[in-house]
Order: C-alpha cells, then structure tokens, then sequence
C-alpha cells in the first residue's frame, strides 16, 4: 500500500508543468505559421489627448528593432506578410486588457488594469485571430501634464510619447515576440552578434531555456567558458533534455564556484522532474551528505531531491533536518532557508504519514 501510494504522489509532482503563462491553444497548423513567420506587418497608433498623431517615429523603432531579430518588415496592409504586431501608444491609456489574474495578467509588463497613464499596449494578429499575448510599456510617471509642466516639456501629449518611445528602445520585446513564435534560431543568431550585450544575451538564455529548445544545448554549453553568463546558461540547461545532465553532474561535483554549484544542483532537479529521470538522485545525494558542502549549495540540492521524490532520499533528508533541529539561530538567514527546503522535500519523498 505504501509503495502503490508512493508511487502516486511521485507521479504528480513529476508532471511536467509549463514554464510559461497563460498562451492560446494553438493548432498544429497554427503553430507551423508561427514557426514560419518572416514577414511582419507593423501596425502602429499613436494618440494624445488632442486626438490622433504621427505615428511614424513608433512604427519606424519597432520595424527595426524586429528586423534586428531578421524579421522583413511591411508597413502596407495590403502587401503579404504572415502577422501583424500592433502598437497602440496613448497619452492616456483605453483599458483593452487580460483576463483578471493568472497566467500573462500576472507578468510585470502585462497591462494594468489601475494603470490609466501613458503607455503602450503590444499585442500580434496571425490571420484573424487576435492572440491573447499583450505586453504593456508604461512611463515613470501617471499624468503627461503634470510631468510635462515639471520638466518645462511643453506639450503634454507629445512629451508622453517621447518617453514612450524611449522604454521601447530597450524593452525586448523583439525576443519576447521571437520566443512565442517559437523560433530559437533567430535567438541563436543575435547571441553570436557581436554587438549584443551580456544583459541581452542572459535574457535570451533565459528564453531560451523557457522555450525548451534542445537545439541551444551547444551554445549554452560554451556560454559556460564566460562566468558573466555560466549561471543564465546552467539554469536554461535545466529545462532541456537529458542530454544535459552528465555535464551538470559533472559541474556540480567539480567546480569550486559556489554559484555553479548551486545552478547545477538547481538545473539536476529541474530536469530530473521534467524528466522524470531518477539517475540524478545519487549524486545528488552525495552533495547532501558531504559535509564540506556549503549551505548555498546544499539547500538547492535539497529543493531539487524533493522533485524527484525518491525512498533513497528520505533518511537522508531526515538526518540532515535531525542535524539542523539542533541549530537555532533566528536572524541566519541562510540556515532558514534551508530547513525549509529540507522540510519540504521531506513531505514530497515521505507520503506515508499524510495518507496514514
């Protein structure tokens, strides 16, 4: 009975769960579209409290941020192209929001439902089906008047705009939009331009890695050579296919870097669950009873053992929690952080006292 229902709850923590939000159920024609885009048509609007304006700045920095991605660029409707990624920048914003939580609604740059100030609404067409993708570029400030009076600016519609157009200069949405299409190879292509910075190619990693796309496991392991991106490069690892695992072993075991240590141990698990591949639990059982481990590193090694819930690791586990009982020290952080990941691999592992 123990078994049957060890075997159980090892099966629902080991389902594999998405890693990116809400997205539109996609058909697997659609998808192909998707995969395939290379024209895009760019729509853009443009409107302040006196009405509609000149939309040409916005629609001139969006078509070349795409095309820096390799996207060919439209600005005729009536010229062929695969989507439409339309721009809508107010001096006041009109509500065409999200659902209310969960999902893109819970994002950072997912349209506020309070925000009423300026911003930009992003969002894509594929054909007639408006996807339920939308991004949203806000200014530092509510009210274009008052922060246009402050800074002596002038006209207040036109001032909003201008600082618009500055957040999307160096919002990515260009990868954002690459990752949902999924095309990695367009993300591949820009990491090896040598005009791109080391912030941009950590944000790609860690797209690339959401992605899940296996064809990036040569690129991110020679990312590992660079300590600026080893981290970011671990951490997309971890949500690729098996292949990765020998080499995370190996960087978890071998390596003096604290960090490194710690993404590996983190990456293991994470492919592990994904996987359900319970060849990582041995060494990471290794790291959790060598006594030489630090404690950074010793409780992602924890977290990850309680996703691959395995009976190998349950006295382990309970010793090391017996060993950090003993320990009381309210203002070490460090020390709290991992009793609670010991504790809560211990109740993924050891299900018995839950359905006894």
């Amino acid at each position: 009975m123990r078994a049957f229902l060890l075997s159980m709850a090892c099966l629902l923590v080991l389902l594999p769960t998405p890693s990116w939000p809400y997205r539109d159920s996609f058909t697997i024609d659609q998808k192909a579209q998707l995969a395939k885009v290379q024209t895009v048509l760019v729509d853009a609007i443009t409107l302040t409290d006196q009405g509609a304006v000149e939309a040409g700045p916005i629609a001139d920095l969006v078509s070349r941020r795409l095309g820096e991605l390799g996207y060919a660029i439209v600005r005729d409707p009536t010229k062929p192209h695969d989507a439409v990624f339309k721009v809508k920048c107010e001096q006041r914003k009109t509500w065409e929001g999200t659902t209310v939580a969960g999902g893109d609604a819970d994002l950072p740059d997912a349209p506020s439902r309070t925000w009423k100030g300026p911003a930009c609404q992003l969002t894509y067409l594929l054909g007639a089906l408006k996807v339920k993708w939308q991004r949203e570029v806000r200014t530092g400030f509510d009210d274009a008047v008052v922060a246009a009076q402050t800074a002596q600016a002038g006209e207040p519609g036109a001032y909003a705009i201008g600082k618009l157009q500055k957040e999307l200069e160096t919002y990515e949405f260009p990868l954002l939009l690459t990752a949902e299409w999924g095309q990695p190879e367009r993300l591949l292509t820009l990491l090896d331009s040598a005009g791109t910075s080391q912030a941009r190619k950590i944000k790609i990693f860690s797209l690339l890695g959401e992605m899940q796309a296996d064809e990036a496991l040569p690129r991110l392991k020679l990312a590992l050579q660079d300590r600026d991106l080893a981290k970011q490069a671990l951490s997309a690892m971890g949500n690729l296919g098996r292949e990765s695992i020998p080499l995370l072993i190996e960087i978890m075991t071998t390596t003096q870097d604290l960090e490194m240590q710690a993404a590996a141990a983190k990456g293991l698990g994470q492919l592990g669950g994904l996987h359900g591949d319970a060849s990582v639990v041995p060494p990471l059982l290794t790291k959790l009873t060598d006594p030489k481990t630090d404690w950074s590193v010793l409780t992602e090694v924890a977290w990850a053992l309680g996703k691959i819930p395995d009976k190998r690791s349950i006295e382990p586990l309970y010793s090391l929690d017996a060993e950090l009982q003993k320990m009381y020290d309210p203002e070490n952080v460090p020390l709290k952080k991992l009793k609670a990941a010991v504790f809560w691999s211990i109740k993924q592992c050891d299900t018995w006292d839950q359905f006894s």
